[in-house]
């Protein structure tokens, strides 16, 4: 067990904190560069690891990377990547803004091992986090807890490891083996034999449940896959030019001005901006996937719109669902093998943020347009939070849209508050 002494210290190594890395790199503070340490509980830096089919494309133009929105003539850019592995004139022949969903991975991890000052540990989980006081109960930094035994000090700390995935309740007395979300799918389908015969029943309605759907027809090609959606079926993305600008960096300031009722009614609208919907593309693959099936054969998947799952049990050997038809009021059971979860994320703070602000004795964790914690009272120590924060600035929150420019408004809060006197640290 060790200890360790940095400045800030950020949770997670993915696009979030790796677009705050390389904008801290590019400051001019080579102090505040060195002092930054990321942590990433996984060996290396995979994006989106459990869904990064060779086929899936990003749904956000390579030109909203980690930097080219706040600075163009960055060395962090994805062109420069493109360029640094001798691909560029064959990806620009691509035509295309959407890169594959491995090729931005890629970048990802050019750009780690691109850092020159701040640093990354791998293979570094975070279990909690306390705060640390000085005797006059002023809150001086943090100290964070890994599952190796290693303790961290910092005085600012950044968490921007993703939410947690959301199992809905009627799922959770399923054994683990014959449940799978989408934040565990290609980690768990490995592991079932190919050629294995099974009955799958993929639940929800938006891409990542798509993905898997057409996924598995590949990855177990001897099964028969049932896919249940909630709503009247499959749809498009709402992708017009004119909603799009919702997702600019610009509009996070009108969002975050806006009343808390206006916010959520604008929530509820863009719900198919991301959330409940499909790429255009590939929506028109999946249908012609499934139109080839019925005209050639063999018919081994279906799609079963306004069908609602309200009860899943083991029965012996196999899980039924209770399914209710939306439209008559029918329930009838679904037998089968295995359920995978497109289900997406709890919507509420990440856990490890929940157990840190009860550690402060915070009621509610709201954000400042910084995206700083508002810890109650001035502190020296801060803590940022990136991708959860959709309700005070809008839903481009938990996407790459506004990386570039997030960085840059948490690196200015960072530099601002090293150039006011504040306590030094006392343990």
């Amino acid at each position: 067990m060790t200890e360790r002494e940095v400045d800030v210290l950020a949770i997670g190594a993915g696009p979030a904190n790796l677009a705050l890395a390389a904008a801290i790199e590019e400051s001019g503070s080579a102090e505040l560069a060195d002092g930054t340490l990321l942590l990433e509980q996984s060996p290396d830096i995979t994006w989106q690891r459990d869904l990064l089919m060779p086929w899936a494309r990003s749904q956000v133009s390579f030109l909203k990377d980690l930097v080219t929105l706040r600075n163009p003539s960055s060395r962090f850019t994805f062109l420069n990547f493109l360029h640094a592995q001798g691909r560029l004139d064959e990806f620009v022949n691509l035509g295309t803004f959407h890169p594959f969903r491995w090729e931005f991975s890629d970048y990802l991890q050019w750009v780690a091992t691109s850092l020159e000052h701040v640093t990354i540990r791998y293979d570094a989980r975070a279990t909690h986090v306390d705060p640390v006081h000085t005797t006059d109960r002023t809150l001086t930094g943090w100290t964070v807890h890994l599952t190796d035994g290693d303790t961290i000090h910092c005085r600012d700390l950044v968490i921007g490891g993703g939410r947690d995935p959301r199992i809905p309740e009627t799922f959770t007395t399923l054994p683990p083996d014959r449940l799978i979300h989408s934040a565990q799918y290609r980690t768990k389908i490995t592991r079932i034999p190919k050629d294995q015969p099974l009955r799958i029943a993929v639940v929800g309605g938006a891409q990542s449940a798509a993905e898997m759907f057409y996924a598995l027809h590949e990855n177990l090609p001897a099964s028969h896959i049932t896919m249940l959606v909630r709503s009247i079926g499959l749809q498009n993305y709402q992708s017009s030019k004119f909603v799009n600008e919702l997702f600019f960096p610009s509009f996070v300031d009108e969002f975050y001005d806006s009343p808390t009722e206006v916010r959520a009614q604008i929530l509820d609208e863009m719900r198919f901006t991301n959330y409940a919907g499909l790429a255009p593309p590939f929506l028109d693959e999946l249908y012609t996937m499934l139109y080839r099936q019925k005209t050639v054969g063999p018919q081994r998947s279906e799609v079963r719109a306004m069908t609602e799952v309200v009860g899943a049990r083991l029965d012996g050997d196999e899980v039924v669902l209770d399914l209710r038809d939306r439209l008559s009021g029918k329930t009838e059971p679904l037998r089968c093998d295995l359920v995978v979860l497109g289900t997406g994320y709890d919507p509420r703070k990440p856990t490890l943020v929940r157990e840190l602000a009860t550690r402060i004795g915070l009621d509610d964790v709201t954000v400042s347009r910084n995206y700083r914690v508002d810890l109650g009272t001035p502190t020296r120590g801060a803590l940022y939070l990136q991708g959860v924060n959709e309700k005070t600035h809008g839903i481009a929150d938990s996407l790459i849209s506004v990386l570039a420019h997030r960085s840059h408004d948490i690196l200015t809060d960072l530099l601002t508050r090293r150039t006011t006197t504040q306590p030094r640290s006392t343990r």
